[in-house]
C-alpha cells in the first residue's frame, strides 16, 4: 500500500473555539449543543454565517448564507461574533501539538492539515489506531473535536474527514471508492460547487460514481479544466504528497478590515504601523529583506486602490516599511472613509544580501541599532505574546 495520509479537520472550528472560550468564562450553555452560528449582525456589512452548530445545520442553515436568512429558518437561533485573534491562537496551539506527535504536517487552512503517517507508523498497530489516539488526545488537551480522514490519496483523505461528524475517524482508501465514495451525491465531491453541480445534473449525473464513469471528454466540454479536476477526484486520482516545507515566499504582507470606517489620517497611520510591525516581524523570521513596499486601501464603497515603490536598499525594518507605507498612503488616499488597509512587501532577498551604502550615508550606525532593537522586540513578543510590549502611539489604536 502507498504512503498513508491523514486529513485532520476541526469540527465547526469557529463555533467550537467560541464555545470553549465562553465555557471557560463561566457560561453554562455550550453553543455546540444548541442551534447556534458564528457571524455578524444582519444590519452591518458582516452579515453572513461563518460557522454553524450541528443542531443549526438541522434547520438547513448553511455556511456563507446571510444571517437574516438563518434567523428566518430558526427564529431562536443564537449568534456569537467571531474573534479571529483567538482563532489564530487556537489554530497555532493545535498545529504545535500535532507537530509534536508527527513533524510531517502540511497546514492548509486555519483549522485543517494533512499528516504523513509514515514517520510514526512503527508506534501504532494501525493507521486507525494512530488517528484515534490523535483525535482523543486533541479533545483531552483542548476540549474541541476533530474528524480524521485516512487514505493513500490526499483528496480521498480530505473526503473521508467530511463523512459523518463529529469526533470520528473514517477511512477512504483507493480500494474503497466504489463502496464509500461513488454512491454519494455529486455535490459532496470536494470543489464541486452549485454551478458545477447544476451543469452535471443537466447531463444526468447525480452521483460521484456516475461522474467517474462518464467520458472525460464530455465533462471537459461542459466544465473545461475544472471538469477534469472533478473527474480525477471522482476516480480518486491524486498524486500530490504532504508538503512539509513551505516554498519560499514571493512576498510578505498583512491587511485588516477595520471595526469601523476611518476618516482621519492619524488613525490610518496607527493601523499602518501595526501592519508594518507584523510584516517586519515575518520578514525577519523568514531571514528575508524586501526591496519593494505596497500600500492598499479599500474604501467604504468597496473601491480598492494600491500603489508600490522600490526602496533604496532592501530592508526588514519595521520603521522603514512603515515610513514608506505612509508615503504611499498619502499618495493614494482621497479622504473617503476607509474600510480596509494593507501593507505588502515584495522582491524578497536573503537577509545576508550585500547592501550598497552611499559614501555620504550616515544612517548605517542608526540602522544597526534599529536591527538590534527589532530583534529584541521580536524575542520578547515571541516569548511573552505579541502584546507584551507595545509602542505608546498604538495604545489607542482604532484596529
Amino acid at each position: 500500500m502507498n504512503n498513508i495520509i491523514f486529513h485532520i479537520d476541526v469540527n465547526s472550528a469557529f463555533l467550537s473555539w467560541t464555545a470553549i472560550e465562553r465555557l471557560s468564562q463561566g457560561e453554562t450553555v455550550d453553543l455546540r449543543e444548541i442551534p447556534a452560528i458564528i457571524g455578524g449582525d444582519s444590519s452591518t456589512r458582516h452579515g453572513i454565517v461563518l460557522a454553524k452548530s450541528i443542531p443549526a445545520k438541522a434547520y438547513g442553515i448553511q455556511t456563507a448564507e446571510p444571517v437574516a436568512n438563518a434567523f428566518r429558518k430558526c427564529p431562536n437561533l443564537v449568534m456569537a461574533a467571531p474573534n479571529h485573534k483567538r482563532y489564530q491562537e487556537y489554530s497555532q496551539a493545535l498545529m504545535d501539538f500535532l507537530s509534536d506527535i508527527c513533524p510531517d504536517i502540511e497546514q492548509v487552512s486555519i483549522d485543517e492539515c494533512y499528516m504523513d503517517y509514515s514517520p510514526i507508523a512503527a508506534k501504532y498497530s494501525s493507521p486507525e489506531a494512530a488517528a484515534t489516539f490523535i483525535k482523543d488526545s486533541v479533545y483531552k488537551r483542548f476540549g474541541f473535536t476533530v474528524n480524521i480522514g485516512i487514505s493513500d490519496r490526499k483528496i480521498l483523505a480530505k473526503m473521508a474527514s467530511d463523512f459523518k461528524k463529529p469526533n470520528l475517524v473514517h477511512t477512504l482508501y483507493s480500494t474503497e471508492i466504489q463502496e464509500k465514495l461513488w454512491p454519494l451525491p455529486v455535490d459532496n465531491l470536494f470543489t464541486c460547487g452549485h454551478s458545477s453541480t447544476g451543469t452535471l445534473h443537466k447531463l444526468g449525473i447525480r452521483t460521484i460514481g456516475e461522474l467517474a464513469h462518464t467520458e472525460l471528454a464530455i465533462i471537459e466540454s461542459h466544465l473545461k479544466s475544472h471538469g477534469r479536476t472533478l473527474w480525477n477526484f471522482a476516480n480518486g486520482r491524486d498524486d500530490s504528497v504532504v508538503v512539509t516545507k513551505q516554498a519560499k515566499a514571493k512576498g510578505i504582507g498583512n491587511s485588516t478590515t477595520l471595526a469601523k470606517d476611518l476618516t482621519r489620517r492619524e488613525d490610518a497611520c496607527k493601523v499602518l504601523l501595526e501592519l508594518a510591525e507584523s510584516v517586519g516581524k515575518r520578514l525577519r523570521a523568514a531571514h528575508s529583506m524586501a526591496e519593494s513596499v505596497c500600500t492598499e486601501i479599500k474604501y467604504g464603497d468597496f473601491r480598492s486602490v494600491s500603489h508600490q515603490m522600490l526602496l533604496d536598499n532592501p530592508t526588514a525594518s519595521t520603521d522603514v516599511i512603515y515610513r514608506h507605507a505612509c508615503i504611499l498612503f498619502d499618495e493614494l488616499w482621497d479622504e473617503s472613509p476607509i474600510r480596509l488597509l494593507g501593507v505588502r512587501t515584495t522582491k524578497l532577498v536573503d537577509e545576508d544580501t550585500p547592501v550598497q551604502l552611499n559614501l555620504f550615508d550616515y544612517q548605517a550606525p542608526k540602522s544597526e541599532k534599529q536591527q538590534k532593537l527589532d530583534a529584541a522586540l521580536d524575542s520578547i513578543r515571541s516569548r511573552y505574546g505579541k502584546d507584551a510590549i507595545k509602542r505608546g502611539s498604538l495604545l489607542d489604536s482604532p484596529k
